[in-house]
């Protein structure tokens, strides 16, 4: 069985990431994924520094870093700040990425984000696609824009839209295809 980990850019109450990260999550275990949610609230770390690197490395970077070389599959929705990676997403990273464990080089990666905006946040995915790819990562061709954020769920999470639905089944083909867990 493949595994898949999830996570989220936000640790905003009621954000839209989180209902596309949990809307993914589900469509991965119908899959067949045996899928671990993550809530980036439960890691802290400091901001990135050199300077505390040498002495303290968050126990919270380690633990991240080990599920993420272990994962085959990892999805991450952040939403986009200034055309940018959000603050919370690009620390995790940076922190990971300082570990050596190779946890960039065995998962393939799907991206998305929601933004109020009518563009999905595709900027911003675009930036996270290109970090992730100067680590090492796979990430699929697929990269899921959702927007504008306010009317893009149902009640139950799932994308208002048949494009974006298409674009999220789409999305977990690909993660399922690229990645080389179980069948």
């Amino acid at each position: 069985m493949k595994t898949a980990i999830t996570l989220c850019g936000s640790i905003r109450k009621g954000s839209y990431n989180e209902i596309l990260r949990a809307h993914v999550s589900g469509r991965l275990r119908a899959a067949g994924a045996a899928v671990e949610d993550i809530d980036l609230g439960d890691y802290p770390m400091p901001i990135f520094n050199e300077d505390l690197e040498a002495d303290h490395t968050p126990e919270a970077a380690g633990i991240l870093a080990g599920k993420f070389a272990a994962a085959d599959i990892i999805f991450i929705a952040s939403p986009e700040y200034n055309s940018g990676v959000s603050p919370l997403m690009l620390n995790t990273i940076t922190w990971i990425s300082r570990q050596k464990q190779g946890q960039f080089r065995h998962a393939v990666f799907g991206l998305g984000a929601v933004s109020s905006g009518k563009y999905g946040a595709i900027v911003g995915i675009y930036h996270l696609r290109d970090a992730l790819l100067k680590v090492g990562a796979l990430v699929t061709p697929t990269l899921l824009g959702v927007g504008p954020a306010s009317d893009a769920f149902d009640a139950e999470g799932a994308p208002r839209e048949a494009g974006i639905q298409r674009k999220v089944d789409a999305q977990v083909r690909e993660l399922m295809a690229f990645s080389r867990g179980g069948a």
